[in-house]
């Protein structure tokens, strides 16, 4: 989350209007993430989110987007439902922007990982796959392998100066990961981008999934890598096994993974490792110096790489 586009009082009162939101009380903007605009907006209805889509969604994703969170929510998965407007629509402009109003959902995001946390976060993870088999709309993963090494072109060389000789070692990385993706793995919808600031508890008990905005059709188990490098890493970068097996096994319990699934999470891990450093080094090559966004460190990921490429097998994600 975080703004980019600022909103004058006035076209926040007209666009509340067309959601029968009543009286605007607040709208404050939320400087996480680095996607779209988000405020927390608190109307005479009640509190919501607002966001506004910014140059990197594509406006024809978003009946994805939407619709499966309505779709989720319906199964039980606790996630945010987009709030209808008068005329039954849910996707408006605001200041010139596709923009869309969603219900606030009670909870705090972990600053430390625990143990609990990532058991939970394996077994919302399945329930929101199996919730999500039979979502009848269909997004290929704008960001999936065949992508990283645009994205790296994309930087033009320029990564050197944030990380001393990474575009070689990207390279490297990239021709390996290219020919080891597997091909054959389950697929469906995933999150692709469940970390823990998307995540809401209460006490020990998760009570939300949001910011589905990277939602797609991909292979099941690279959500798991995604968030194998999202919940079970240190703050010192070393990586925690026992965190680790509390979530697979937490996924596992729900959704039991093939040998084939467990075989491919260390190439699926140093997939998704190499994908967020890739869009972390492009944010921080080009993020507005004046958005309010913290731009998040890319020699993070790097470390995460390493790592995974350093691993002899899914055993070192404390797996038997």
């Amino acid at each position: 989350m975080a703004v980019y586009t600022e909103v004058t009082d006035e076209d926040l009162t007209a666009f509340a209007k067309q959601f029968g939101l009543g009286e605007v009380l607040s709208c404050k903007g939320i400087a996480e993430g680095v996607e779209n605009s988000n405020f927390q907006l608190v109307t005479e209805k009640g509190g919501f989110i607002l966001t506004l889509y910014e140059k990197r969604v594509d406006p024809a994703d978003l009946p994805f987007f939407l619709g499966l969170i309505e779709h989720l929510a319906a199964k039980g998965v606790p996630c945010p439902q987009p709030v209808r407007a008068l005329d039954g629509l849910v996707l408006k402009t605001l200041s010139g922007k596709p923009a869309a109003v969603v219900t606030f959902l009670s909870g705090m995001w972990p600053r430390r990982v625990h143990l609990f946390h990532a058991a939970e976060v394996g077994r919302a993870m399945a329930e929101m796959h199996i919730a999500g088999a039979d979502f009848n709309l269909k997004r290929n993963n704008a960001l999936a392998v065949g992508s990283w090494r645009g994205l790296l072109a994309s930087c033009a060389g320029r990564g050197d100066s944030v990380i001393p000789g990474i575009t070689a070692e990207l390279m490297g990385e990239l021709d390996a990961l290219e020919a080891e993706w597997p091909q054959d793995l389950p697929r469906g919808v995933i999150h692709a981008d469940l970390f823990p600031d998307n995540v809401f508890f209460r006490g020990e008990k998760l009570t939300g999934l949001i910011d589905f905005y990277f939602a797609c059709n991909d292979v099941l188990a690279y959500d798991l890598g995604i968030c194998l490098n999202a919940w079970c890493f240190e703050a010192d970068g070393s990586f925690n096994a026992t965190k680790a097996r509390k979530l697979l096994r937490a996924y596992g319990r729900v959704r039991p993974l093939s040998d084939a699934e467990v075989a491919a999470l260390p190439v699926l891990a140093r997939g998704a490792a190499m994908r967020f450093l890739l869009t972390r080094l492009y944010d921080w090559l080009n993020t507005p110096a004046d958005a309010l966004v913290t731009r998040k460190d890319p020699m993070e990921y790097v470390h995460k790489l390493r790592f995974h490429r350093a691993v002899g097998g899914p055993g070192a994600y404390g797996l038997d």
